[in-house]
């Protein structure tokens, strides 16, 4: 009764921003400062709630990003893609390729990697692609973006670096047009772990959210062409998530993301939080900032 009263009522963007507070609490331990944020984490947040530029909702869809990307550098970086639909049914399973990665344009995480076609159990996963097709991802974080995005599933091809299954996959977070930070997430489906790199590619020790990785990570054959990458696609933007995948032989494009864990992730230590805050808050002349 009293959330039909909200909605019917209260503007969405005071329940988001109540929503947003609450959860920042929760996460972090303290109310966000939104009129003078210091913290990566507090830049989120106002970023979810206030920032309306249509680019971020381009840059969340996953279908939409392909040519904003392609614009910028191309379209070889992509990978293949086999097939955009609103109605898993006609996914052309028959056609498609013993590997292939299914996943919808409007959320993130959610993903099906297929290792063998000859294994798939086709209407279980149509089912998870309705299930996907159903959810409004807004509703989970409240990421002003995802609203704009029509609910569409995407078939496109498997990245093999060869590890035998989901790919390394390098985050690159740049401010103002230059990378300061690389996440390295691995073992996805198998013990998922990330570390942090900086750009020159030293450890910095941190952790977020999950756990670290065991040793050190080996540097990738391509680090300085995925750097250059991810400048060239946020050339224009205060702060974006680029992830890359290196497999050798050449570096694919992944996905761009402006509001990364919903502002919820925990760094630890918490200075990195601080750091990456004080990064997204300089305004050098040459950018572009909404």
């Amino acid at each position: 009764m009293l959330r039909a009263i909200a909605r019917k009522y209260v503007p969405r963007v005071v329940r988001d921003l109540i929503f947003g507070i609450k959860m920042h609490r929760a996460a972090h331990g303290e109310y966000p400062r939104l009129v003078r944020p210091r913290t990566f984490n507090e830049r989120i947040l106002r970023r979810k709630v206030f920032d309306r530029r249509p680019v971020l909702a381009q840059l969340a869809d996953k279908y939409a990003v392909r040519h904003y990307v392609a614009q910028r550098l191309g379209p070889e970086i992509l990978p293949k893609i086999y097939c955009v639909t609103g109605d898993p049914t006609a996914i052309p399973f028959a056609d498609l390729p013993q590997r292939f990665v299914v996943k919808p344009t409007h959320g993130s995480g959610w993903v099906r990697i297929v290792l063998d076609k000859a294994a798939l159990d086709v209407q279980e996963l149509i089912g998870t692609c309705n299930c996907w097709l159903a959810t409004n991802y807004y509703n989970l974080l409240r990421e002003r973006h995802y609203r704009q995005i029509t609910p569409r599933i995407m078939v496109e091809e498997f990245i093999d670096d060869g590890s035998g299954s989901a790919p390394v996959d390098y985050k690159f977070y740049a401010f103002h047009g230059k990378v300061h930070l690389i996440q390295i997430d691995g073992s996805r489906f198998t013990g998922h772990r990330c570390s942090l790199y900086d750009r020159h590619w030293r450890d910095t020790g941190v952790r977020v959210q999950l756990e670290r990785f065991d040793g050190p990570v080996h540097e990738p054959v391509n680090l300085g062409l995925m750097l250059q990458t991810a400048e060239k696609l946020s050339a224009d933007l205060d702060f974006v998530r680029d992830d890359l995948y290196d497999v050798g032989s050449r570096i694919y494009f992944g996905e761009m993301t402006a509001t990364p864990g919903g502002g919820f992730a925990r760094f630890e230590p918490q200075a990195m939080d601080e750091h990456l805050g004080m990064l997204w808050g300089r305004r050098p002349a040459r950018a572009q900032i909404g």
